[in-house]
């Protein structure tokens, strides 16, 4: 699922800026295949932390969604040139991902996953086998 487009990309930071960070030939305009490079990696970020809480894809994109894609992108095309500020703002989308996937912030949306389906928390694996071979009485105390 996309939550960010070019058009919001350049909503927030400007044509300018996209262009500079885009434009590896020279052309003078966006590359689309860089920037929408960049969109992807942030959505494949943003499903890592929202999978453990949300059946995904989501049913509607939530504008703060929306905010942390185009933070998380804008870092990335930065590379290692990025600024104190967009690395904050990269760092900043990190730990509101974080808290979302932990639960303490929501979306607000309906399709929190119920316990016996989110990630991690199956006993099924805990619960299935054969019987233990050693226990506290077969070892005769040992």
């Amino acid at each position: 699922m996309a939550y960010a487009t070019q058009a919001d990309m350049e909503a927030r930071f400007g044509l300018e800026e996209l262009v500079a960070r885009t434009d590896r030939n020279a052309t003078g305009a966006v590359d689309a295949t860089v920037l929408n490079r960049a969109l992807s990696d942030a959505d494949a970020e943003i499903d890592g932390y929202l999978a453990t809480r949300y059946r995904l894809p989501l049913p509607t994109v939530p504008a703060v969604l929306a905010r942390i894609a185009c933070d998380i992108a804008r870092y990335r095309l930065w590379e290692e040139l990025a600024s104190d500020e967009v690395r904050r703002r990269y760092e900043d989308a990190r730990r509101l991902l974080e808290a979302l996937s932990r639960g303490t912030v929501s979306l607000g949306l309906p399709a929190d996953l119920p316990d016996d389906e989110k990630p991690g928390l199956s006993m099924a694996a805990a619960k299935s086998g054969p019987a233990p071979i050693f226990d506290r009485a077969g070892t005769g105390g040992y």
